[in-house]
């Protein structure tokens, strides 16, 4: 796996679904600051409520337009079309629960405000990346987020002033002792 991660204001993301895994994963993006695309052909209620729906699946032509595609509740054969039409205009594509439709996984994600940390298992046990994420939420407390607003706030102050790389580690972690964070 090569985890990466994606600008959601630069990146044209498309979610294709129907149900509660759906909802589960747009949800995930609107956490993550993405506005996906939202298509569904037979939303449930929550579904439809929770997003601006365009009622229908996308054609081949509108899949080519997004950097990536999240598929989510429909059958498999539904699936694997939307998924062979997506590769096909190299756009990376995720099939929840469906590996050998993955071109990606999303990790279990934990933020801190500006800092995302992840946890992924490359699809082998979703419930593993959860418990460690759950690990990651307490061996990083809240408090990181305002740590982390200060250390920008002063990297940029430093670099103005030339600073070197060294002095930008050693101040970001002075900082980080000065909260209690390492």
């Amino acid at each position: 796996m090569i985890p990466i991660y994606l600008d959601p204001a630069a990146t044209r993301i498309a979610l294709i679904g129907r149900d509660a895994l759906a909802l589960r994963r747009l949800k995930w993006l609107k956490d993550a600051g993405a506005a996906p695309d939202v298509w569904s052909d037979a939303p449930s209620a929550a579904f439809a409520e929770a997003a601006s729906v365009i009622p229908r699946l996308p054609s081949a032509d509108e899949i080519g337009v997004y950097h990536a595609v999240w598929i989510a509740d429909l059958p498999r054969d539904e699936a694997e079309v939307l998924a062979v039409v997506a590769r096909g205009h190299n756009v990376l594509v995720n099939v929840e629960d469906c590996l050998p439709l993955c071109d990606f996984h999303t990790p279990a994600v934990v933020h801190r405000g500006k800092l995302t940390l992840t946890a992924g298992t490359g699809g082998a046990s979703p419930a593993v990346a959860r418990a460690a994420r759950e690990r990651l939420e307490t061996a990083f407390p809240p408090t990181w987020e305002a740590a982390l607003d200060e250390i920008a706030q002063a990297r940029t102050a430093l670099r103005e002033r030339d600073a070197s790389f060294d002095m930008l580690i050693a101040d970001a972690r002075q900082r980080l002792a000065q909260h209690g964070l390492i």
